[in-house]
């Protein structure tokens, strides 16, 4: 009788961790769906956090500061100059299916990507001419840099592209593979290569490696993605509805552009206060966070084109449901996941050197804001997607000017700590109002505890 406890214990608990994962059949897809692209996420920030220990170890404070500073530009430029329109095509790929709008969706898969890889290459070209202007007032050695990461502008934004095409068609693996597994390994490889040849790996060098990743795990992915596409959507005529796609997008670059201004506000107002070696040191610890926030880029990457579906078709409790699951599944394992990373946080810092463990306790301050988002879960996708997507802008805007002033205030006088007090600040302050939105948008309850429970 006693040896069968521990058993019944286990089933027990097992079928409650069933219960809360599993549920209907939408709840097992998103699952799966998410459970793939957190293990590319986890896969990916291995690979990540492997490439910049390596980096911060094969080059000098300065050259990996420079490094990180330019590639936070090509981040923040790169993920907006798709006008919002790997973000909506969850959205609108979705909805010409369900009504049979064939000619529209050939023509989204086909001039979306053409948009995207038009302006961003205007935009890079643009770039380059401000660099060129404005090199006697740079730091020495960046002017090459930002030239290269110029160049990697077009392919990073037709990834980005691309990716919320497959994403839309819940191609996973094709969407974030290549940019997240693919590119970091050949980043890593070619630096490598530049080590082992003994070529000094300065930061030229190191973004010269970045630029020849992205360009070839861009093209492998749009071959792959083309052969995908032909098998799903017959061959015929297309229509383009460009109006209605930038007036759907252009919002929704706002909200994108302003989450990306406040999650990379702190870096590049260190750079402007602080020495590049700060900023290096800076960045080891938002790397080292990096798990917590893949949960919840999981959570939205799987549920942006379910929420359309259930909104529009106006099924509210199938919505309720599905949005408190998401919460759940966003904010626990974020919680598990930054305890985690808080208790064994300074040797891993120790990897990038032993200069990096003063970083250690600016983990703490950093953490407090990306728990208050995972909180919320991916509730910004799902004011996009029902609509919401100005008001969803302007609270990014109001977050981000709040990050920036604190930023402002903080960072010169107290560095890393004061970028983590700012950005923490600005992210609770976030979460609150998205909160109180949605409640009165939708009537729904978003936050990870404290709600009514469901059937």
């Amino acid at each position: 009788m006693d040896a069968q406890r521990p058993t019944n214990r286990l089933s027990h608990w097992l079928e409650r961790l069933r219960g809360m994962l599993g549920g209907t059949a939408e709840a097992s897809l998103t699952n799966r769906l998410a459970g793939t692209v957190f293990i590319i996420r986890v896969l990916s920030a291995g690979l990540a956090y492997l490439s910049q220990i390596l980096l911060a170890r094969w080059m000098s404070g300065s050259d990996y500061g420079i490094y990180v500073y330019v590639w936070t530009w090509v981040l923040l430029v790169g993920s907006v100059l798709d006008f919002g329109l790997a973000v909506s095509s969850q959205k609108l790929i979705p909805e010409y299916r369900a009504s049979g709008q064939h000619n529209l969706l050939r023509g989204f898969l086909f001039g979306s990507r053409m948009m995207a890889l038009g302006a961003s290459t205007l935009m890079a070209l643009v770039f380059a001419g401000i660099v060129h202007l404005v090199t006697p007032w740079l730091e020495a050695g960046l002017s090459t840099p930002l030239y290269i990461g110029c160049l990697m502008l077009p392919p990073f934004v037709v990834a980005n592209m691309q990716d919320g095409i497959a994403r839309s068609h819940d191609w996973m693996r094709l969407g974030l593979m290549p940019q997240f597994i693919v590119r970091q390994t050949l980043i890593i490889a070619f630096t490598a290569g530049m080590v082992a040849l003994g070529l000094h790996l300065g930061a030229t060098a190191a973004m010269l490696a970045s630029a020849a990743a992205v360009w070839i795990s861009v093209t492998g992915q749009m071959f792959v993605l083309n052969r995908k596409l032909r098998s799903v959507v017959e061959h015929g005529p297309r229509d383009y509805a460009l109006a209605s796609w930038l007036k759907l997008s252009l919002p929704i670059m706002m909200v994108e552009g302003f989450y990306l201004l406040l999650s990379y506000t702190d870096i590049l107002v260190l750079q402007h206060f602080r020495s590049s070696e700060e900023v290096g040191l800076y960045f080891a610890v938002v790397k080292t966070l990096a798990l917590v926030s893949f949960i919840h880029y999981a959570m939205s990457t799987t549920t942006a084109h379910r929420f359309t579906e259930y909104y529009t078709s106006g099924d509210t409790e199938r919505l309720s449901a599905y949005v408190t699951h998401a919460i759940k599944l966003t904010f626990w394992p974020s919680l598990a996941a930054t305890l985690a990373l808080l208790a064994v946080g300074k040797p891993l810092l120790w990897l990038f050197g032993p200069q990096f463990t003063s970083g250690y306790g600016i983990m703490f301050v950093a953490a407090i804001g990306l728990i208050s988002r995972a909180a919320i879960g991916p509730v910004e996708r799902l004011l996009n997607m029902s609509g919401n997507q100005n008001i969803c802008a302007l609270t990014y805007a109001l977050a981000f000017l709040m990050n920036l002033g604190l930023c402002i205030a903080l960072v010169p006088r107290y560095g890393g700590y004061g970028a983590a007090v700012a950005t923490s600040t600005a992210l609770v302050f976030e979460s609150v109002l998205l909160f109180v939105l949605t409640k009165r948008r939708l009537g729904l309850h978003v936050l990870a505890f404290g709600g009514r429970k469901s059937a």
